[in-house]
């Protein structure tokens, strides 16, 4: 509808419909009216389309590129994942999801029943290529990576395994100081006269077996290791004239051992060093010495064939156990003869045995003052980690709770006693027989087809000293310091008598924990001529 008005007044006003009696001045007007809202209206359309294609373009992009890569292994064509459930990512999360899981499910089963362990690609960017250029679905990428992922768990669990036999390996072995040591030690004896002289000096004798005096004994070949044991005991007692100390050694060591503390002796107090050659035994006793030790050697072997013939693979928390279990020291007679201290020293009734791999940090005068109740040896069993808290020695341990002589006898979730720091009453020891249960549980072994406990002496004699063992407090003795990793914390370690490197990390070896291993080195003699010359400060 328009109006029209005339230029000559308001006389008429005409109302018509468009195109009907419209002149043509009129027409020119609407069409230039006509052209300018055109074009305002694309200018301002145009401008907020390109706003609006700016925002929603990308997040569109986005949203095609997920549909088009989950259409492969979910959808049946892509353009049912870019039409049918282009709004509907949830579905598609979860179905990609479950896809997945069984994928890799149905590879676990491959692996477990040994398929699918070959042709696994070997790095990441052989995975990227893999995928590129075959353009593989969402399970292959799942079977492709567990297979990777399977490989290398096999790889580390072999290179952890490995690491630790090598480590016990490295355990086994002498340091080229102390053979140097030994050999340096040994000429000195045959050319000089002093290295030879007697131990103890005649005015002197008289000691080894006066019971006033505190009688230590250590069973060891290691000349070093013995001259850290009575150095750091003199050097913490408040009266080091009051101890004697009684070395037996084998005869290879003897000469070497007898030369050190005989050219120390002013720093030393009474030392006697004895080589088993020296000892006069009836021959019942040699026999039964002898018997010992094969039967010992039969255990040794049966378990060592063991771990062979599975390949050198053990239960889970087992490795070290089965592993410490062969180290030579497990057949070394003087570990074994410790079962015939009474018979090694007749004359004494109250000794502390010390084993050579222990540092003494405090006076151990008390302990020849302590009251056994009655029993045979006096040692720590609980930890100071509190009751029952023995991580790696209890019974369970050392034993077969799976044969009847042993659960029938022993709890496996009891502490075992401690090694290495005993008190020792010789005169209640003769009155038992302790000595012939422990030949009876070797006899046994054998009977039990050698599966009654682990390689080594300790088994057997915790057997044998069922019930006859008084408990020590726990300060008096704290062990581990030979493993790989110390638990003691810095103030026990600091406040304990006696510190036992068990364990195969010997201080003297390059694989002991270096965080404890200078406290060993601080009782080592450096100024000693030999020490310097071999080098075993460095």
């Amino acid at each position: 509808m328009k109006f029209y008005i005339s230029a000559t007044g308001i006389k008429k006003v005409t109302i018509s419909n468009p195109g009907v009696g419209i002149g043509k001045g009129n027409g020119g007007c609407a069409a230039a009216a006509a052209a300018l809202a055109a074009r305002r209206f694309s200018g301002r359309t145009l401008l907020l389309l390109l706003l609006l294609l700016a925002i929603v373009l990308p997040f569109i992009f986005v949203r095609f590129a997920f549909l088009v890569l989950e259409s492969a292994s979910v959808c049946d064509s892509p353009l049912d994942c870019m039409g049918l459930r282009l709004f509907r990512g949830g579905d598609t999360s979860l179905k990609i999801g479950e896809e997945l899981t069984r994928a890799l499910v149905e590879e676990t089963d491959q692996d477990v029943n040994g398929r699918g362990k070959k042709g696994s690609l070997e790095s990441f960017d052989d995975l990227v290529k893999e995928m590129t250029l075959k353009r593989r679905d969402i399970r292959a990428f799942a079977s492709v990576t567990k297979k990777m992922l399977l490989q290398m768990e096999r790889k580390v669990q072999s290179a952890k395994h490995h690491e630790l036999v090598y480590w016990h390996l490295a355990s086994h072995g002498i340091p080229k100081s102390l053979h140097c040591l030994s050999l340096r030690l040994t000429e000195e004896y045959s050319v000089n006269a002093m290295a030879r002289m007697r131990l103890p000096p005649p005015e002197s004798v008289s000691r080894l077996t006066d019971p006033s005096f505190h009688h230590i004994v250590i069973l060891t070949d290691n000349v070093l290791a013995a001259s850290v044991v009575i150095s750091s005991t003199v050097q913490n007692a408040v009266n080091p004239e009051k101890f004697v100390f009684h070395i037996v050694t084998d005869k290879k060591t003897y000469t070497p051992m007898h030369a050190w503390f005989a050219i120390n002796s002013a720093s030393s107090p009474v030392v006697e060093v004895k080589g088993l050659h020296q000892y006069d035994w009836p021959q019942e006793v040699n026999f039964k010495v002898r018997e010992m030790l094969d039967i010992h050697r039969l255990i040794w072997r049966r378990h060592y064939q063991n771990l062979k013939d599975s390949d050198f693979s053990f239960v889970e928390g087992t490795h070290e156990q089965s592993l410490q279990a062969l180290n030579p020291s497990c057949l070394a007679l003087l570990n074994h003869l410790r079962i015939y201290i009474p018979k090694l020293f007749p004359d004494l009734n109250k000794i502390v045995l010390l084993d050579d791999d222990v540092v003494v940090q405090s006076d151990l005068s008390s302990l020849w003052e302590t009251d056994l109740n009655g029993k045979v040896a006096g040692a720590v069993v609980d930890s100071w980690c509190g009751n029952n808290c023995c991580p790696g020695r209890k019974y369970k341990d050392y034993f077969n709770f799976s044969h009847p002589l042993i659960s029938s006898n022993l709890v496996q979730e009891d502490c075992a006693w401690l090694s290495g720091m005993n008190v020792l009453d010789l005169k209640a020891w003769r009155q038992t027989n302790i000595t012939e249960a422990y030949s009876a549980w070797l006899r046994l072994s054998v009977s039990s087809g050698l599966q009654l406990w682990q390689p080594g002496a300790l088994p057997p004699t915790l057997l044998a000293f069922k019930g006859l063992i008084e408990y020590l407090e726990p300060s008096w003795h704290v062990a581990g310091l030979g493993s790989r990793s110390v638990k003691s914390p810095q103030e026990i370690l600091k406040s304990a008598a006696v510190l036992h490197f068990s364990g195969p990390a010997k201080p003297w070896l390059e694989i002991s924990n270096p965080e404890v291993r200078s406290i060993w080195y601080r009782y080592v003699n450096s100024s000693d001529i030999f020490v310097r010359k071999c080098k075993i400060m460095n």
